[in-house]
């Protein structure tokens, strides 16, 4: 029997606070939400590993490095509306809603939406609605937001997306693809977003996120 507790702790002071993420909220949520709950049941032996989990081909759950520095850079506070792109089975929906004033996570894998608000609902994430639509897209009719999160890489991000984002917004993704990338915080101006080096991260390219000629990271 695995102790998902104890693996959970261990998860945060050996993979997270190494990673310079500091910050009580952030600890605080991904000590208090349970991982092992948000992945397929082959999985769940291996929730809390350094690694990134498979969910479907070409989707995955990011790292637990990964996922908290990214959270660590988009800065949320109990204020921010945050649209989560690409929530998969909802882990990271859940988690942001323990820092965010609520969460718009949005799939669209009808399969995962439906398993992320089965999981949500499960665990009382009340202030956390699951949308269904290409990830492209956004959800523009509950917005403008605070802050965007990407749950994958990219080698380009729309500017209907983008325009989602209220002014002073920020938004963070993984450019690149599985195998060379950066994470990337934008800021949101009057002029458009303005992006800049987080640290190095990799992830698979999500649906509709990839340049249609030759990328070159």
């Amino acid at each position: 029997m695995i102790d998902f507790a104890a693996a959970r702790e261990a998860m945060v002071d050996s993979q997270v606070r190494p990673s310079d993420v500091t910050a009580y909220p952030i600890i605080e949520a991904m000590l208090d939400v349970p991982r092992e709950d948000y992945v397929p049941e082959d999985f769940r032996s291996v929730a809390y590993l350094g690694d990134h989990i498979p969910l479907a081909p070409g989707r995955v759950l990011l790292d637990p490095r990964v996922f908290a520095k990214l959270l660590d850079a988009l800065d949320v506070t109990r204020t921010d509306l945050v649209l989560d792109v690409g929530c998969g089975l909802g882990y990271s929906s859940a988690v942001i809603a323990r820092i965010a004033q609520a969460v718009i996570a949005l799939e669209e894998d009808e399969g995962f939406a439906a398993e992320a608000e089965a999981r949500i609902a499960a665990h009382s994430v009340d202030n956390t609605m699951v949308q269904t639509g290409p990830l492209t897209d956004g959800v523009a009719r509950h917005g403008p937001y605070d802050g965007i999160l990407i749950e994958g890489g990219v080698q380009t991000v729309p500017e209907g997306l983008t325009a989602q984002l209220k002014e002073g917004g920020r938004i963070v993704a993984i450019f690149g693809d599985a195998h060379k990338g950066q994470a990337r915080i934008g800021l949101k101006s009057s002029t458009g977003v303005v992006w800049r080096r987080a640290f190095d991260a990799t992830a698979p390219v999500l649906p509709g996120f990839r340049m249609s000629k030759e990328f070159e990271f």
